[in-house]
C-alpha cells in the first residue's frame, strides 16, 4: 500500500463524528494550515502570532502590519464557521464560497477595492483582474456561472480519486479568480473542505513550497495539464501527515544522541 493510501486510511480511522472530534484531530494542523496559507501571500505573518491568535485570541506587543493579524484571526473564524459543516459533509455551493470569502477577507480590502471599485468581502469581483503570467481569470460577468459549473462537477463526482477532483477544483477556482482579493486563501480552504467532506485528509500547502505550487498552477493555466499539480498535492499530503502516520504504525523516529554533538577527543 502506498503512503498516500495509508494516510487516507489513517484519517478515516479517526471516525470523526462531531466538531469536538475534528478539533482534536486538527489541533496542531489548523494553526499550521493558517500560518502557511497566510504566509504564502503575506510575508508579515508569523507562526508565533498565528498560534497566539488561535490559542488566546490576542497577540501581545505586536508592532507589525495590522492586516496580518486580521488575516489570521479571519482564518480562525473561518475554521469555526466550517467545522460543523465538515462533520455533516455539507456539499459545496456558491453561497458557501461567498461566505468563506466574506469571513477570510473581512477588514482586509484596501482603499482602491473597497471605496473606488465598490467591492466587498463576500461579493464577486466587479472588475476584471488578471492573474499569473498568462493573465487568466473569468470576466466579472461570467464568474458565477463558471464557478457554479465546477462546483456542480465536483459535487457530482462519485469516483475514487478524490484528490484528483480536489486538484481540479483548486486549479479551476484559481483560474477563474472570482474575487477582487483573497482568491488564494479561499481556494486553499475550499480544497481542504472538499477533501474532508469526502473522507480524505486535509493538507498544508507549505510556504517553502510555494514556488512549486505556483509553477504547477501555471502549467495548468498553460496546458490544462493537471497531473503535475495532482502529484504536488500528494507530496504535500505526505509531508503534512508523515509524523502522524509514523506514530500510528509505531515507527520510532531517529534522533541524534549525545555522541553526535560531542567530538571524539584524540588521545
Amino acid at each position: 500500500m502506498d503512503q498516500y493510501r495509508q494516510m487516507v486510511e489513517l484519517w478515516q480511522s479517526y471516525n470523526i463524528m462531531s466538531a469536538a472530534d475534528l478539533d482534536e484531530c486538527l489541533d496542531s494542523f489548523r494553526i499550521l494550515f493558517a500560518f502557511h496559507s497566510g504566509k504564502i501571500e503575506n510575508e508579515d505573518i508569523t507562526y508565533h502570532d498565528t498560534r497566539e491568535i488561535f490559542e488566546n485570541d490576542s497577540v501581545a506587543n505586536y508592532t507589525g502590519n495590522p492586516r496580518a493579524l486580521f488575516e489570521q484571526q479571519n482564518q480562525k473564524m473561518c475554521y469555526e464557521l466550517l467545522k460543523e459543516k465538515i462533520v455533516k459533509k455539507e456539499p459545496l455551493s456558491v453561497e458557501l464560497v461567498k461566505e468563506i470569502h466574506r469571513v477570510l477577507t473581512g477588514g482586509t480590502y484596501d482603499k482602491q477595492r473597497y471605496i473606488e471599485n465598490e467591492e466587498r468581502p463576500g461579493e464577486f469581483k466587479k472588475h476584471d483582474y488578471a492573474t499569473g503570467i498568462h493573465e487568466v481569470g473569468s470576466a466579472a460577468e461570467d464568474v458565477e456561472s463558471d464557478l457554479t459549473e465546477i462546483i456542480d462537477e465536483v459535487n457530482a463526482y462519485e469516483g475514487k480519486d478524490v484528490l484528483k477532483a480536489a486538484a481540479y477544483l483548486h486549479a479551476r477556482f484559481e483560474f477563474i479568480h472570482p474575487f477582487a482579493d483573497g482568491n488564494g486563501r479561499v481556494g486553499r480552504t475550499l480544497l481542504n473542505y472538499y477533501l474532508m467532506t469526502n473522507s480524505h485528509p486535509p493538507l498544508i500547502l507549505y510556504d517553502e513550497d510555494k514556488r512549486m505550487y505556483y509553477e504547477c498552477l501555471q502549467k495548468y493555466d498553460e496546458t490544462e495539464d493537471l497531473n503535475s499539480f495532482y502529484k504536488f498535492l500528494r507530496y504535500e499530503t505526505e509531508k503534512t501527515w508523515d509524523k502522524a502516520l509514523a506514530l500510528a504504525v509505531g515507527i520510532k523516529q531517529d534522533r541524534k544522541v549525545l555522541s553526535d554533538f560531542t567530538p571524539i577527543c584524540n588521545k
